[in-house]
């Protein structure tokens, strides 16, 4: 029997594991669990099988230096943040937003400068 636990699944393809791991911190840092699998397609494929795929709604999809934060309630290629070459306070954010999407809390910023934050 396959046991699904409450985490944010973070879906990848060939990603850049600077960017995966800040992305990682951020979710721990909100004290959420999550998961990281190999998947299949472009980005929107990823985000969108991530959060569906997750008890918690909430997902990750990682193509290269592309992110991308996707709801399951949301319909595939409508990304609630989507970014290209982000930085890593950026993907830090990212990672933080997954997990406060399900606490239903405020989200940080994730573009502008870093000290306008």
């Amino acid at each position: 029997m396959v046991v699904n636990k409450p985490t944010i699944n973070i879906y990848t393809r060939e990603p850049d594991e600077d960017l995966l791991r800040e992305i990682c911190a951020g979710i721990e840092e909100e004290g959420v669990l999550y998961e990281i699998h190999p998947g299949k397609g472009d980005l929107d494929d990823l985000a969108y099988e991530a959060a569906k795929e997750s008890m918690l709604g909430s997902g990750i999809g990682i193509s290269g230096q592309r992110v991308a934060m996707q709801m399951a309630r949301l319909p595939k290629g409508k990304n609630v943040f989507e970014l290209n070459a982000p930085r890593f306070w950026q993907c830090r954010n990212i990672g933080s937003n997954s997990a406060r999407a399900v606490k239903k809390m405020p989200f940080k910023p994730v573009h502008g400068q870093e000290g306008n934050m």
